[in-house]
């Protein structure tokens, strides 16, 4: 008895010990934002800075336009999400309760192009955003992932797949009713999609925030189409790398992230738990 509440102690306070090294570039990264650049120099890794300096949160967001990089940052992630959602979980649902011919072969293929590299689209991607005359514009930016992934469509297509029994009962009693394919959708199937929209509408929000190469690429250097990632690319170059500017605007980056996982953490974890059980 006495070695086994031993072994765990000293299994929590390895957690804890290692939990520390994980989270202390963060906090290092936070406490450097509140910190004069003189200060920041001589501070080495000390985490509490000796005076809180808000001007560099005031100076990032204002001066260095970091609020029309949030602006944008909020937009490619939002309306990609929504868009995806709605394509890749009617996608699921078809491939879920339909049979036609092809469908197997449609499904392994998909299988097969989510393992080709991203980078094998970009230029095709490109040179057809070039002709719809979209360069330079917010929308050619996030063209691309309003269609949503193969990966979101196929975890769509495993879950319905996995409460077709149930939900086969209710499609039968809205056939009955007189209830189209799309009307089954909306009224039936997206409620009962409720925890995977949830789990990958987070994971679609997160993914859209964090992108850095399309609109790195597509925006060719227009200060009016960066976003939060590529704004703070381009800002080491700009300024003689202020560091403390930089990292009170990648804090400004990471909070939204932060507190959508904190409130939404048991969606996530539940919704991944699920996919895996299919």
């Amino acid at each position: 008895m006495v070695t086994r509440k031993f072994g765990r102690t000293l299994l929590y306070l390895g957690l804890i010990v290692g939990g520390f090294f994980y989270i202390y570039p963060f906090l290092w990264m936070v406490s450097a934002s509140f910190k004069t650049l003189p200060e920041f120099a001589r501070g080495g890794l000390s985490l509490i800075p000796q005076t809180i300096h808000w001007q560099n949160y005031l100076i990032a967001w204002r001066e260095a336009e970091f609020s029309r990089y949030f602006l944008n940052t909020v937009a490619l992630a939002t309306i990609p999400t929504i868009t995806s959602l709605i394509s890749t979980s009617m996608a699921g649902y078809a491939l879920a309760t339909r049979r036609f011919p092809g469908r197997k072969i449609y499904i392994g293929g998909a299988v097969v192009m989510m393992f080709l590299p991203h980078g094998l689209t970009v230029i095709p991607v490109f040179m057809l955003i070039h002709k719809l005359g979209l360069l330079h514009t917010l929308l050619g930016v996030m063209l691309p992932s309003m269609g949503g992934s193969l990966m979101q469509a196929l975890f769509f297509l495993g879950y319905y797949s996995s409460i077709s029994t149930g939900a086969k009962t209710l499609e039968e009693a809205a056939r009955v009713d007189g209830a189209g394919f799309f009307q089954t959708y909306w009224r039936i199937m997206m409620p009962l999609g409720r925890p995977m929209f949830a789990t990958l509408g987070i994971l679609a929000f997160i993914s859209g925030w964090n992108n850095f190469y399309w609109p790195l690429v597509i925006s060719l250097g227009d200060p009016k189409l960066r976003t939060l990632p590529v704004g703070l690319y381009a800002f080491r170059g700009e300024h003689i790398t202020e560091w403390t500017l930089l990292c009170a605007g990648t804090t400004m980056a990471l909070i939204p992230i932060i507190l959508l996982f904190l409130f939404f953490q048991r969606y996530i974890i539940e919704g991944l738990a699920g996919a895996i059980k299919m």
